[in-house]
């Protein structure tokens, strides 16, 4: 009897033991199911290859380097029956290329995969149930067993090196995080208009002079001043080819793949800052020191074959050196102003029949495929690569929404997805309030685990076009290594579990509690990384002429608290459990509370105005553009009150007018009407030339009662302003609001000539 309760104890302590084990693997892997017991590593354990042993010899040195690091235990490759680690291929075709299965026991552990790049992907998962650097504790891998495989084939991440220059370890370190969550694919964006990043012996003058700049670091990228000639070019940088062919090597150990971006046919500044004769005008610049391109040429000049031959040259170069199947050739944002008024861009629109520049662009893209296909390359590049039509092979990479890669799709084209919203990292992901300067934006951590990288415009067959998805890193607003860790972490690990995870294995509250034992690890290894985003979420629910406010938080397990008097809230404040009715103008502030702590710099604020067309429907004359949508078609009479951040509330207009007709559903009596808007100077965005206001009681005669001009100077670089109506009372039940787009943007402003932005937001109705 007593022996049966020995063994009765025994078994519910291991038991118990076995319960509390904890694996936080990022990305989560496909099946994972813990067993009994756990593997030791001590002084004797070995690493044994089971196949080809030149093939497997790399990824075995770099497990016992990955070792050595966290243990100081100098790991060799020897047979052995115990105490190993055993590194096998085989042939599954259930784990595909890139997938492995793991066995942890008591004196093995096995990795199998069909490919070195499937043992590399088993390596990172047993090295996230280690200590991620040496404390010299006992190391312990949980007994368990594990199929993995990744859902996409494309998974990667971007990194612009040309508006800030990162030198080859900052480059390192990126890569070796992608593959410690298992991408596969680093866009490297090596040229733009501030600067060209790689050798190319043909053309030394590129790095030479396209490398360097008058430094402005100091200044914010869109007031940094232009160039003047005789000061002194220090700021910028090179990678030699020597350099590139090390980190191409350093990055093939990891089964990470390296995409370069070549831009063109625009945003070459660089490129004619140092051979002039690229450019329509052929007259000598500088390079750009940020985002000021007045008088500036930054397009190659689609009219001249010598540009041609250039690029093929440069080209050449390229694809002896990098082995990636893809080169990307940018293709984004050309502005053809200068081809309009080329008379070889235009004579080359004659001799090849083409209708306009739009086909000029899809000429030089479609040419230069061509020539990339003759080098056994492919073609890949962003979304505006469509526009005229799209060469005949080249893969799409979807950046102003997804629109782009729909399209594509259905035309039975390669596709990555990598949408401004939400897996641009340059963008804010908490604050803004507290959170270092960004170019704008709102993509917090949560928004990028929930991304699905498949539109549900597509059916079955065209999904299969969906290579995977990729993020973004920008850094004109990004200088330091310390700021492009910031920036991408942990944001980078969610979006590893997008590209990874099956879409029904997801599990957000799951996913926080594994992130946990990453943040651990990066405080350990210095890495700088945000702790979230403690920003209270506001949403407003218009209905029935009633205004409810719903409050939310991206932290698990964190409160709300908040005031509607515009003081600032705590813990004595009331606690958020409900909607919250508005029921007089008020001014919200909230805070996210967590273990008794307001977090976060300071509270989310909100004014709210409760007036005559809260809730009411809203027809637009123009649509609103799909990247400035706010809260939805009725965002302008939901009582909420626009503010300075550019990315919420706001209905945004480009170059055309704003005429929206609001239904009242009766007669009313109205003697005031207000618009607001928002001037922000360095994003194009500009008040309205006039605002006109007219009432209808049958919604097709419409009778004027006041039209405003605008008061705000073009020079102000950041205003809101209420254009209000005050008249006698009259009955109406349609109103009308129309507010005229400024044209062309001011002199002297880096957009020059081109048509402004409009936003608007709350109109108020009395």
């Amino acid at each position: 009897m007593k022996k049966l309760l020995l063994i009765t104890f025994v078994v519910f302590l291991y038991q118990g033991i076995y319960a509390q084990q904890t694996v936080n693997i990022i990305p989560k892997p496909v099946s994972l199911k813990l067993t009994a017991g756990s593997f030791t590593l001590n002084p004797q354990t070995v690493i044994s290859l089971n196949g080809k042993r030149k093939t497997l010899k790399p990824v075995a040195t770099f497990l016992a380097a990955a070792i050595q690091q966290i243990s100081g235990y100098n790991v060799s490759v020897k047979h052995k029956s115990t105490n190993v680690i055993e590194l096998s291929l085989t042939n599954n075709q259930e784990i595909g290329e890139e997938g492995y299965k793991m066995q942890v026991s008591s004196n093995r552990i096995k990795i199998e995969a069909n490919t070195p790049a499937g043992i590399i992907y088993g390596i990172q998962s047993l090295l996230q149930t280690l200590p991620q650097i040496r404390t010299n504790a006992v190391l312990k891998v949980p007994a368990m067993e594990i199929v993995d495989f990744p859902r996409f084939k494309w998974r990667g991440m971007h990194l612009d090196v040309s508006r800030h220059f990162f030198g080859p370890e900052v480059v390192k370190e990126y890569i070796n995080l992608m593959a410690t969550y298992k991408l596969n694919t680093f866009h490297w964006h090596l040229v733009d208009d501030q600067g060209w990043r790689i050798e190319i012996k043909k053309y030394p003058k590129l790095t030479e002079i396209g490398a360097w700049r008058v430094d402005e670091t100091d200044k914010v990228w869109s007031s940094r001043p232009q160039a003047k000639p005789g000061e002194p070019a220090t700021y910028g940088g090179f990678y030699t080819q020597e350099q590139i062919k090390e980190i191409i090597k350093y990055a093939a150990q990891r089964n990470i793949t390296i995409v370069p971006e070549i831009e063109m046919p625009g945003h070459v500044a660089s490129a004619i800052a140092s051979y002039t004769y690229l450019s329509c005008t052929q007259k000598p610049q500088l390079p750009l020191t940020g985002g000021d391109y007045t008088g500036m040429s930054s397009n190659y000049c689609a009219g001249n074959d010598s540009v041609f031959t250039f690029l093929e040259d440069v080209l050449d170069e390229v694809t002896a050196l990098f082995p990636s199947k893809y080169i990307h050739i940018g293709g984004d944002e050309v502005d053809k102003t200068s081809w309009k008024h080329c008379p070889k861009c235009q004579a080359r629109i004659k001799h090849e029949g083409l209708k306009n520049e739009n086909e000029l662009q899809s000429y030089f893209i479609t040419r230069i495929e061509k020539y990339l296909i003759s080098k056994n390359k492919k073609m890949i590049g962003w979304d505006e690569i469509l526009e005229g039509g799209l060469a005949p092979e080249a893969t799409v990479m979807s950046w102003r929404g997804e629109g782009g890669g729909i399209q594509a799709a259905k035309m039975k084209h390669d596709v990555v997805m990598t949408p401004g919203n939400p897996v641009y990292f340059d963008h804010y992901q908490a604050g803004p309030e507290g959170e270092p300067l960004a170019i704008g934006g709102f993509n917090t951590l949560k928004r990028v685990y929930d991304y699905e990288p498949i539109p549900h415009e597509l059916n079955a067959e065209e999904q299969k076009f969906v290579l995977g998805a990729q993020a973004n890193l920008w850094t004109e607003y990004i200088t330091t290594k310390e700021n492009v860790e910031y920036m991408v972490l942990p944001r980078m690990l969610a979006l590893a579990e997008v590209v990874w995870t099956p879409k029904e294995n997801k599990d957000w509250l799951d996913f926080n509690q594994r992130l946990k034992y990453h943040f651990r690890g990066f405080e350990q290894k210095g890495y700088h990384y945000s702790p979230g985003n403690f920003t209270v979420h506001i949403t407003p629910i218009s209905k029935e002429g009633k205004l409810l406010i719903s409050l939310s938080t991206e932290i698990v397990n964190g409160e709300i608290y908040y005031t509607l008097d515009g003081t600032d809230p705590d813990t004595q404040s009331t606690r958020y459990t409900e909607p919250i009715l508005i029921n007089s103008s008020a001014v919200l502030k909230a805070v996210t509370v967590i273990n008794g702590k307001a977090m976060g710099t300071k509270p989310v604020e909100q004014t709210f105005v409760i007036h005559k067309a809260i809730g009411k429907n809203v027809n637009y004359t123009y649509p609103v553009s799909r990247y400035y949508q706010a809260d939805g078609p009725n965002s302008l009479t939901d009582g909420v009150k626009g503010t300075y951040a550019v990315g919420k509330y706001w209905h945004g207009f480009s170059g055309k007018d704003l005429i929206a007709t609001i239904d009242l559903d009766t007669q009313t009596a109205v003697s005031t009407i207000s618009l607001g808007c928002l001037q922000n100077y360095s994003d194009w965005i500009f008040m309205p030339q006039w605002v006109k206001f007219e009432v209808s009681e049958n919604g097709k005669d419409f009778t004027e009662v006041q039209l405003i001009k605008n008061p705000v100077s073009l020079s102000e670089k950041s205003k809101i302003y209420n254009f209000t109506a005050q008249f006698k009372a009259i009955q109406a039940r349609f109103i009308r609001v129309s507010a005229k787009v400024l044209d062309a943007l001011p002199k002297g402003h880096s957009g020059e000539g081109k048509p402004a932005w409009l936003f608007a937001d709350e109109i108020t109705v009395n």
